[in-house]
């Protein structure tokens, strides 16, 4: 089980040692995932140039991989990102944007897997169900599905890869081959925000650089995500103020809010 001891343990080594996360991702969310990086106290690194990605991987902490806004450029760049994160031994953190909703989409992030099992893999109901193999019905990136409709998919994802699975919705799932979790922070308005999934992947990714009780680090990272947006709900009259809301809770976030707040139980 997860405490707010054990999140604000990892939220002080980010802030103490600002970890450098290499984010792979798409045009979408670059800013709002860099800005919320930058609020936890994390290092954001936006690059996709294949020539460079050697350089800055020997420094980087995590990897991010995020597949929103694909093309073939792209593709080339999270292969070998994907394996230069192998040789260097530092955690990929896998966000499949829409996969189910084209082919590509989901032969890009097998591909992707195969190439190096992730570490951690963050996705809605409908990503996570479509990438274990199963038939879903795609709209976009959204998903019409409940998360806990995912969870058998994503213990079968976790035993096939041998990784942690998260599946984020109105509950969020944390998966792995011996452990799961119910996670119940965040707010439905966090829906109308583009790029709140994504941006839940990036946190993985600083978490991840600092815990490799991947697992828990997941957890974490999904834990104050909910928390940060029940705090900007508070200050907040629409989906603009929330997003501004958003970060400054993030930003502030200490163990007294996440104690009061985190709402957590394992699952059997």
């Amino acid at each position: 089980m997860i405490s707010a001891d054990g999140i604000i343990n990892d939220l002080t080594h980010i802030r103490d040692s600002a970890p450098l996360i290499h984010n792979i991702t798409n045009f979408v969310v670059m800013q709002p995932t860099a800005n919320a990086l930058l609020a936890i106290g994390a290092s954001p690194v936006m690059a996709h140039a294949v020539g460079e990605l050697d350089d800055i991987l020997r420094h980087a902490k995590a990897l991010v991989i995020n597949i929103g806004t694909l093309d073939d450029f792209w593709l080339d760049s999270m292969r070998v990102a994907t394996k230069l994160a192998k040789q260097n031994n530092i955690p990929v953190i896998l966000d499949p944007v829409g996969v189910g909703a084209s082919i590509l989409r989901t032969e890009s992030a097998l591909s992707i897997l195969n190439a190096n099992t992730p570490a951690v893999i963050r996705g809605n109901a409908a990503e996570i169900m479509a990438l274990a193999g199963e038939v879903v019905t795609a709209k976009g990136v959204d998903s019409q599905y409940q998360s806990v409709a995912a969870f058998s998919a994503a213990a079968r994802l976790s035993q096939a890869y041998n990784c942690v699975v998260v599946v984020s919705g109105a509950q969020d799932w944390i998966v792995d081959r011996e452990n799961s979790l119910e996670l119940n922070n965040g707010v439905p308005l966090m829906t109308r925000v583009t790029g709140m999934g994504c941006t839940a992947t990036a946190l993985i990714g600083a978490f991840c650089a600092v815990n490799s009780h991947y697992f828990s680090a997941a957890a974490h990272a999904m834990s104050i995500m909910g928390i940060a947006g029940e705090v900007a709900m508070a200050r907040s009259e629409g989906p603009g103020s929330l997003q501004m809301h958003f970060m400054d809770a993030l930003y502030g976030l200490n163990q007294d809010t996440i104690a009061a707040k985190l709402r957590v139980k394992a699952c059997s």
